[in-house]
């Protein structure tokens, strides 16, 4: 929610959506038109798409449990390996190499 967009500006919407969804299986099980509407005003709507895909994914082949291993967590709609590793460092104290685009070029 926060891509080009300012906290304050997103505060608002994520309280709105976590109250609406407030956990996984509740978002899996919500039309994607619900979600698409309170994530309305963003913009970036793949990613809105993308994690309802996710959560569906993480309902159905997950039994509604997050995977916490990096590559099962990259297989998701929508994430990469280094938001996979991102994602499980500051969720499971795990750890993981995170090389996105930028540095790539850099290298």
């Amino acid at each position: 929610m926060l891509q080009q967009t300012q906290v304050g500006v997103v505060r608002g919407y994520f309280e709105r959506f976590t109250a609406r969804f407030p956990d996984v299986v509740t978002l899996a099980d919500a039309p994607v038109d619900d979600v698409l509407h309170l994530w309305s005003g963003l913009g970036y709507y793949a990613r809105a798409r993308n994690l309802h895909r996710a959560a569906e994914v993480v309902r159905d082949a997950h039994r509604g449990a997050f995977p916490e291993d990096v590559e099962s967590v990259a297989a998701l709609p929508g994430i990469g390996r280094s938001t996979a590793g991102a994602i499980l460092a500051l969720s499971r104290g795990q750890r993981h190499p995170i090389l996105d685009g930028n540095v790539k070029r850099v290298l």
